[in-house]
């Protein structure tokens, strides 16, 4: 198992997959439609998108995580 004190890129890590994941899923399907390679088109952009969203959410997150505290707690 993964130390707890890492528990923040883990998390990053497994949020940035998943939403990736159902983005790059609808955004092929809006773009394409159901294609002969639509699974090959989608994993492509999955993984370049997983590349872009992992270190975008280390970067937001902290910011993200004051804001919802704001917000939350009004």
């Amino acid at each position: 198992m993964i130390s707890a004190k890492y528990l923040h890129y883990v998390q990053a890590f497994l949020l940035s997959g998943f939403m990736s994941f159902i983005m790059s899923g609808a955004i092929s399907f809006i773009n394409l439609g159901i294609v002969e390679q639509f699974v090959a088109v989608w994993m492509r952009a999955w993984i370049v998108a997983w590349a872009i969203a992992f270190p975008s959410v280390l970067l937001v997150f902290p910011f993200a995580r004051k804001l919802a505290l704001k917000i939350a707690s009004k």
